[in-house]
């Protein structure tokens, strides 16, 4: 018996995967990855098989449609759910992730009531429309404009690296309100809905030769100004609230993946050969460690959100995001040593995942953005000048 579960939470774990030993086998084939409409409805479909079965949304605030799980029982749920090869969240990890958390902590009674449910039954996709193409990692640089008229807001101009945007219902949506205003005050966050007029999407094709990214443009496009979450102005604030879920709880399943992915390079390294080298050993043992102690971290962070109001994971999740980010890219290359000249074939899992990690240390706040916040929050350093 492991002493570190209840008897409540053991018994969790027991149902869950008696659960997933049994819905599993009914899911149907997995799509083509260039296939995003069938990639949306995959998804979709487990997200309402865990919705029925009582785990959509599993630590969400019962107010906003979860079950109010304890973050020990989330913590299970991801761990048992990657151990059994469950799907990710996938085309709606917007949604699940951070726009439906955001709109949870800061949305109105009839903002949640509106947008959570769908999220959760696997309705509705939401895409972010944070970046453009000047202003990444400089977001409070961004130009996308919303001009008041009566009850909507009218938008003009783009964003960048739209993820699944072809495939979205709603986007969660960065613009200036008041260009005159200081850089950080004149946004809002708002939600628009993609098949409004005036949106359009262009896919952009990676390394890999997939488009899960897009640019999307907006010609004078209204939105209700009752799909403004926060104050006008506040979007900010409210965007890092946003940010908040993105780099501390969006990756925890991703770790529990990666632990899995390091005993299968351990596993191929001693059936290949290569596991006779020594520096490579080294490096496995050290990324053991490593995803050990993010493991540990996710969990503080996961903790640490589970006691904080609305949920918002605190600022540890710069940490993790930082240390999670090179680890990763660290991971996938060692899997190119293990491989070889297999390293090379599209045709390999490892291969497209390798191609893939190289943009984490961009995604949801660069390297050295992140840097730059532990370095001001955390250790209280002075800012640059």
């Amino acid at each position: 018996m492991d002493l570190t579960y209840t008897e409540e939470e053991q018994d969790f774990r027991a149902r869950l995967r008696a659960w997933l030993a049994k819905a599993l086998p009914e899911l149907p084939a997995r799509p083509s990855p260039d296939d995003w409409p069938g990639r949306r409805a995959y998804d979709l479909g487990w997200q309402r098989r865990l919705y029925e079965a009582g785990y959509a949304g599993l630590h969400w605030p019962v107010e906003a449609g979860g079950r109010g799980a304890t973050p020990t029982q989330h913590l299970i749920f991801l761990e048992e759910t990657e151990r059994a090869g469950a799907p990710y969240v996938g085309a709606n990890f917007v949604g699940l992730l951070h726009a439906g958390p955001t709109v949870a902590a800061e949305g109105t009674a009839r903002q949640r009531a509106r947008w959570l449910p769908p999220v959760l039954r696997g309705d509705e996709v939401w895409c972010q429309g944070f970046s453009e193409p000047d202003a990444g990692s400089d977001l409070a640089s961004l130009r996308t404009r919303a001009v008041r008229d009566g009850d909507d807001y009218v938008i003009s101009g783009s964003k960048i690296w739209t993820s699944h945007a072809e495939v979205a219902d709603w986007c969660e949506l960065l613009v200036r309100t008041d260009p005159g205003a200081p850089r950080h005050r004149g946004i809002s966050w708002l939600a628009m809905p993609m098949d409004a007029p005036g949106v359009s999407v262009r896919p952009l094709r990676t390394l890999a030769g997939s488009a899960e990214f897009a640019q999307v443009f907006l010609d004078e496009v209204r939105v209700p100004v009752a799909n403004r979450v926060g104050a006008e102005n506040d979007g900010w604030r409210v965007t890092m609230v946003t940010l908040s879920f993105e780099r501390g709880t969006a990756f925890v399943g991703e770790v529990v993946a990666c632990r899995r992915t390091l005993g299968e390079l351990a596993r191929t390294a001693k059936a290949n050969g290569r596991w006779d080298d020594p520096v490579l050993r080294r490096r496995l043992g050290r990324l053991y460690g490593e995803f050990g102690a993010l493991w540990r971290l996710t969990q503080w962070n996961v903790g640490e959100a589970g006691r904080s109001a609305g949920g918002v994971p605190g600022i540890g999740g710069s940490v993790f995001k930082l240390a999670y980010s090179h680890a990763r890219q660290e991971l996938y290359d060692t899997a190119a040593e293990v491989l070889g000249a297999q390293s090379l074939s599209l045709e390999e899992e490892w291969t497209l995942d390798r191609l893939s990690s190289l943009s984490y240390t961009i995604a949801a706040g660069t390297s050295q953005i992140q840097r730059n916040i532990v370095a001001e929050r955390i250790l209280g350093l002075p800012k640059g000048r």
